[in-house]
């Protein structure tokens, strides 16, 4: 049956979602209050990453961020503030970082990214897109004999899972990237990843859907919504008021504005991040993230990529110098000819990231609203995992056997 379905939020998540409804013969409508060409969906590290089976609410998180909660340069940073949302997820993500919950998470996690990638390869091999996709793998380097001991035992748990990770000296990582005159130890190697320059496929994906009569309604905001017998009756914009047959909320860190007058509670708090793109030749060929410093690198298309920083903050889009200068500094450290210059870090840019109290993302329906899809949350794995919840979305809506089990995600899970 051929449905009305209106997207709120065009970052990854909403497009994919559009992409794979629109392929059910479903009429779709984007509205996002952008022009979709900035935030999240444009700045991050362009990783497809089986290899992030470890949830951001681990054992030790919780030490870490207070002991890098005194260093504004820290690479994972909670602002605390006395704002009812923050600190009952605060406790919520306190609670979630334990290892039963870890371990039980860490299939989930690696099943969604698996297909993910397989349906990033079908986009690609189809003559619909030509945006760079790699798998060249991801190299976690470190400088200190205890990341690369920590990193080792992840990758030995991913092994457990099926995924191919080797553990590389210094020597064997410089036969890997030979011009890029890394300063490291050694390396885990998770050769299971691949990546891609992020603007070349949204900007692709727009162009798309737009041939096949995808409707957009750019520059414009969800202000409020009715509801009628458990249903959304009409989304109200600042600029028109329209029905579905079918609502998606994905509308990343700002979706619990609309959730929370539907009376649907999906904690989530904003994560920024930020990156610098360096549009010279730096030697680097494969994807690395510097352990220590938690900075991810990506040989994009026609620049380097430098990204990182998790801030949990309240929204808002300001640019902090001190943590740009930190990603240009672990720049330098690991990699001994490169300096990124001022006018580079001038070029930075932000965006934010979903996340929520124990790193799995919301996908699916809440009991409170029967057409309403939640898909959200994805925290930093929202490139990665954007086309698996397009397509489990998809086949939500259409009332279709999903392809991975998805109540893990379930929105109205407990804390």
């Amino acid at each position: 049956m051929t449905k009305n379905t209106i997207i709120i939020g065009g970052g990854i998540i909403g497009l994919c979602s559009a992409y794979f409804l629109q392929k059910e013969g479903h009429k779709v409508t984007v509205i996002d209050k952008s022009d979709i060409s900035s935030g999240a969906s444009f700045v991050n590290a362009g990783y497809i990453t089986p290899s992030h089976i470890i949830a951001l609410a681990s054992p030790g998180i919780i030490t870490k961020g207070i002991k890098w909660m005194f260093d504004s340069s820290s690479p994972f940073y909670v602002k605390p503030r006395l704002d009812s949302d923050f600190l009952k997820w605060a406790w919520a993500f306190k609670k979630s970082a334990n290892k039963t919950k870890v371990e039980k998470a860490i299939p989930v996690i690696k099943d969604i990214n698996l297909l993910s990638r397989e349906l990033y390869e079908m986009f690609k091999s189809s003559n619909d897109f030509n945006f760079q996709y790699e798998q060249k793998g991801l190299l976690m380097a470190y400088q200190t004999d205890k990341a690369g001991e920590e990193e080792w035992n992840v990758g030995k748990r991913a092994i457990n899972e099926g995924l191919e990770v080797q553990h590389l000296s210094k020597k064997e990582v410089e036969t890997l990237e030979p011009n890029a005159q890394i300063n490291i130890k050694g390396a885990v190697y998770y050769q299971c990843d691949a990546h891609s320059t992020p603007s070349e496929f949204m900007n692709e994906m727009k162009a798309y859907l737009k041939s096949q009569n995808v409707t957009f309604f750019t520059n414009e905001e969800v202000m409020d919504v009715e509801v009628s017998n458990c249903k959304i009756s009409k989304l109200i914009t600042n600029k028109r008021k329209l029905t579905a047959d079918d609502v998606v909320l994905s509308a990343g860190s700002w979706s619990p504005f609309l959730s929370k007058k539907l009376g649907i509670k999906i904690p989530i708090q904003a994560g920024k991040g930020y990156r610098i793109n360096v549009e010279r030749n730096t030697g680097i060929t494969i994807p690395t993230i510097l352990l220590e410093t938690k900075v991810a690198v990506t040989p994009m298309n026609g620049f380097t990529r430098f990204a990182g920083t998790m801030e949990i903050d309240a929204i808002n889009d300001r640019i902090n110098p001190t943590r740009i200068n930190a990603i240009a500094d672990a720049a330098s450290q690991y990699y001994d000819a490169l300096e990124i210059t001022q006018v580079e870090k001038n070029g930075a840019a932000c965006g934010l990231r979903p996340c929520t109290p124990d790193g799995l993302p919301y996908i699916g329906k809440s009991s409170k609203c029967e057409n309403l899809t939640i898909a959200t949350g994805h925290a930093m794995m929202g490139w990665s995992l954007g086309p698996a919840t397009g397509k489990l979305v998809s086949e939500i809506i259409s009332e279709k056997k999903t392809s991975l089990d998805i109540h893990p995600f379930h929105p109205d899970r407990k804390f």
